[in-house]
C-alpha cells in the first residue's frame, strides 16, 4: 500500500505542476481575475479549496512539531495548494521505515 501510495502522490505532483504550469503560461491570473471573480462557481471552487487546505493543515499541525515548519507548510499550502500537499504526503511517505504502515503514516509525528 505505502508502494502504490508513493506512486500516487507522485504522479498527482507530476500531473498537478504540468496543469498550473501550462496554465500560467497559456493565461495570467492576475490579467483574468476580474472575470473569473465574476463566476460564482469559481469563488465557490476558492472556498471549498481553502476549506480543504484548513483540514489538510490540521493534519501538518499534527503531524509536524516545529513552529516554523507549520508556518512554512501553511504558506506553502494556501499558495501552491496540491502541489505542496502532494509533496508534504510524499515526505509522509519517505520518512517511514520499511516495516512501518497505514497506522504510522498518519499517527507517526515528527520534530
Amino acid at each position: 500500500m505505502i508502494i502504490f501510495l508513493k506512486v500516487l502522490f507522485s504522479v498527482v505532483l507530476l500531473w498537478m505542476c504540468y496543469i498550473v504550469i501550462g496554465t500560467s503560461i497559456a493565461h495570467n491570473l492576475f490579467t483574468e481575475w476580474d472575470h473569473l471573480a465574476s463566476i460564482a462557481w469559481m469563488r465557490a471552487t476558492l472556498w471549498d479549496f481553502y476549506a480543504n487546505i484548513l483540514v489538510i493543515y490540521c493534519w501538518v499541525c499534527y503531524k509536524e512539531r516545529n513552529w516554523w515548519l507549520k508556518g512554512l507548510w501553511l504558506v506553502l499550502l494556501v499558495t501552491s495548494g496540491s502541489i505542496a500537499a502532494a509533496v508534504f504526503m510524499l515526505i509522509q511517505l519517505f520518512r517511514l521505515n520499511p516495516a512501518e504502515g497505514l497506522k504510522e503514516l498518519f499517527s507517526k509525528r515528527y520534530g
